[in-house]
């Protein structure tokens, strides 16, 4: 297991203060503001500790009120919303400074057989086609900026390999599409409900970047301001998540300096696991 994902596994293992109250951590990485997936997978982890065991989060809706700040412990409340014969509704706020700045709703429910489909997966090159993103720091180098050069070096826990790097070496305008291979650079315990928050943590990294393709814009540029206004999540089958998923994005509309952003998650298999949705800031700002 590689120091990355310690941390990961870390910052996911969190402290229990009381009944239904917990405290989380952030790694310390240099960055303003707590990663909004880093909140989602506490979050959920948190929800995750107070159902039974015979319960499995499927769904999740989130929302970031104000910026975390990484160097103090984040605090996640949980509310005992419904004890169902099938399901179970969570509530968690995360609060800093004596005030909140996220919430969640989680759904839980009891595996069951029904009716059953899903849409196909997107014909794409397999991950072991793709470059490395050791390869696609190295092709960003000569012209990246700073914080681009700072991202790619950093270790983490989550290693992506775009289908396409155009995005990230041109400012071409771009259909506001992309595919993107993700896992955890490491094994993960078994417990499927680590793998779960580990996939809501990465679920976060590209989706809202994904609007800017249409602006020959990414989250980088020093012209942009980005955030995540609200996420949601939904599981549909098993998976792991220190495997091979593709993450399929698209963002449908932007405007009034928001954006909407779409992602279906799959198995390499073909199976669609998870599908994600998130509405985000991409404010123009003068520099």
């Amino acid at each position: 297991m590689n120091s990355a994902i310690d941390t990961l596994l870390s910052i996911l293992d969190l402290e229990q203060l009381e009944v239904n109250l917990f405290r989380g951590t952030s790694p310390k990485e240099g960055w303003q503001r707590v990663f909004g997936g880093q909140v989602i997978g506490q979050a959920l982890v948190a929800a995750s500790r107070t159902v039974p065991p015979d319960r499995f989060a499927h769904s999740l809706q989130c929302y970031f009120m104000r910026p975390g700040d990484p160097t103090t412990p984040i605090i996640y409340q949980v509310d005992n919303l419904r004890d169902g014969q099938s399901f179970v509704t969570r509530r968690v706020l995360a609060i800093q400074h004596g005030e909140a700045i996220f919430a969640m709703s989680a759904s839980f429910h009891k595996k069951e057989e029904s009716f059953a489909h899903q849409m196909g997966m997107p014909d794409v090159p397999a991950p072991e086609d793709l470059a490395t993103e050791k390869d696609v720091f190295e092709a960003l180098m000569t012209k990246a900026p700073d914080d681009i050069k700072g991202y790619f070096r950093r270790t983490r826990p989550i290693e992506l390999r775009p289908v396409n790097i155009e995005h990230y070496t041109t400012n071409k305008k771009l259909d506001p599409i992309q595919h993107v291979w993700v896992r955890t650079t490491s094994k993960l315990p078994d417990d499927p409900a680590i793998h779960k928050c580990a996939l809501a943590y990465a679920s976060d990294m590209t989706l809202l970047d994904t609007s800017l393709f249409a602006h020959g814009r990414s989250v980088f540029h020093e012209d942009i301001s980005a955030a995540s206004l609200d996420h949601a999540m939904w599981f549909h089958a098993d998976f792991k998540a220190d495997e091979w998923l593709l993450y399929s994005q698209d963002s449908p509309w932007a405007g009034g300096a928001r954006s909407f952003n779409r992602g279906s998650i799959f198995r390499r298999d073909g199976v669609l696991v998870a599908s994600t949705v998130q509405e985000g800031l991409i404010r123009k700002v003068s520099i």
